[in-house]
């Protein structure tokens, strides 16, 4: 027996009413669709937009081109107005996106605030019956991430970082170039090649922390990603490294890495929680775009489980994206369905708060907003150029995925609406010495 719902015999209803035959030939899907392209897009729209029946709205000589190819599109954002419904319909292919795609979503950033949200359904609902594009939710793209558990638990965490990391290593390498880093780039020149600027990022930590001034230090790499910091920081410190990782994939490429690089005596790579750190003792520890995976509710435990790693005098660094008044990525939005799942953007204000509260004494706080910006439109570049490898490699869904992603990500830290901070803390002796530079000047590496 089949349960019917009041809003399926609502659907129903309007499938079963069509307009005339003879109206619905005389209109293209552009004059169909207009009225809720006007709310979600303006009158005058900065791009063009190109129906599935090739009739067009907007303007042809702006920032790029939507192609809607299918009316499953208006169902999608029917269901879930705003942000959430165009972006499955772009991961469904319902939805191409031509031109820059960084300023195609500038452009849609502009906009959301005046003409997307709940006040677009009544508009949905009539253009969605003119266009015979009625129904219950399709289901959506399978590569929504699907996390199960209690929040940040150590079962739940591994499955939101393997779903963000565990994609394939071919992949990563094709974005982010031969660095095969995942973080922000340091461009302290601006002609530095990506590779260049991300080692000049990986000398700066090196520098905060220290290592510089104690070779063979003993350093902990926290989600160490691909290896790269540790391997720098072995390479050019002689330093001692232990990086953890949740990530499989990760640790068998950054294992391999360090034996190419020949530091493989001196870097450890692991398969293993912060949390299962035990009866270890580090002169530096280095956390660089892990600790958004870590959460509110859990930063001051996290820097605590740090902290009783550290000997006295030691540093620690956290290297994390940031958010003012902080904000955990909502489930309703694209990147903490498809991206990050669980992700939390923290104030930097809370996080010096959490620092301080586990016994750090805080010495340094930078912000390198403008630096993620250009590396991620390096990442956006490399896709795009590789593209049909990409597609190759993890599928047409999955790659549309990461464009949308990076592409909007350039956007927030371009305009401020987010940032990337590192914060730099010391655990000082029983006396009170910081072990700390007297100025600044000291992070400034020879050459640079």
């Amino acid at each position: 027996m089949t349960h019917t719902t009041q809003d399926d015999r609502r659907y129903d209803e309007h499938e079963a009413a069509p307009e005339p035959t003879s109206s619905r030939r005389e209109r293209s899907a552009a004059t169909t669709v207009e009225p809720l392209l006007v709310r979600l897009l303006g009158p005058e729209p900065p791009m063009q937009v190109v129906l599935w029946d090739g009739s067009t709205f907007g303007r042809p000589d702006g920032v790029g081109t939507l192609r809607i190819t299918s009316p499953s599109a208006l169902r999608r954002i029917l269901w879930a107005p705003g942000e959430l419904g165009l972006a499955r319909a772009y991961v469904a292919g319902e939805i191409e996106a031509e031109g820059d795609m960084i300023a195609l979503v500038a452009a849609l950033r502009d906009l959301r605030p005046k003409n997307l949200g709940a006040s677009t359904v009544g508009v949905s609902l009539r253009v969605a019956r003119r266009a015979r594009a009625l129904g219950r939710p399709l289901p959506p793209p399978p590569e929504e991430a699907k996390v199960r558990g209690r929040k940040h638990s150590k079962a739940r965490d591994q499955q939101a970082v393997r779903h963000h990391y565990d994609v394939g290593n071919d992949f990563y390498e094709l974005v982010l170039g031969e660095a095969m880093t995942y973080s922000c780039a340091y461009f302290d020149r601006p002609d530095r090649s990506l590779p260049e600027a991300q080692a000049a990022k990986h000398e700066l930590v090196c520098r905060k922390l220290g290592l510089h001034e104690r070779r063979g230090a003993r350093l902990l790499d926290v989600g160490c990603g691909w290896g790269s910091m540790a391997i720098h920081a072995a390479k050019h410190h002689g330093a001692s490294v232990v990086g953890i990782t949740i990530s499989p994939e990760q640790a068998s490429r950054a294992t391999e890495r360090a034996a190419a690089a020949g530091v493989a005596d001196r870097v450890e790579i692991r398969l293993q929680d912060y949390r299962d750190l035990a009866g270890e003792a580090f002169d530096a520890i280095s956390s660089i775009g892990m600790f958004e995976h870590v959460g509110k509710q859990r930063m001051r435990e996290y820097f605590e489980v740090l902290g009783a790693h550290l000997t006295s005098g030691g540093r620690l660094l956290n290297h994390a994206i940031s958010s003012r008044n902080g904000s955990a990525l909502s489930g309703r939005s694209f990147t903490g369905r498809y991206v990050f799942p669980d992700g939390e953007l923290l104030d930097v204000g809370e996080v010096v708060l959490a620092m301080e509260d586990a016994g750090f004494e805080v010495r340094d706080v930078e912000s390198l907003r403008e630096h993620y910006a250009q590396t991620l439109r390096h990442w956006v570049a490399n896709l795009e150029a590789g593209w049909e490898q990409a597609v190759r490699l993890v599928g047409d869904a999955r790659a549309r995925v990461w464009r949308l992603y990076m592409a909007g990500s350039a956007v927030g830290f371009e305009d401020g609406g987010i940032s990337i901070h590192q914060v730099l803390g010391t655990l000082p002796t029983a006396d009170g010495v910081s072990g700390m530079p007297r100025t600044r000047a000291e992070w400034v590496a020879p050459g640079t």
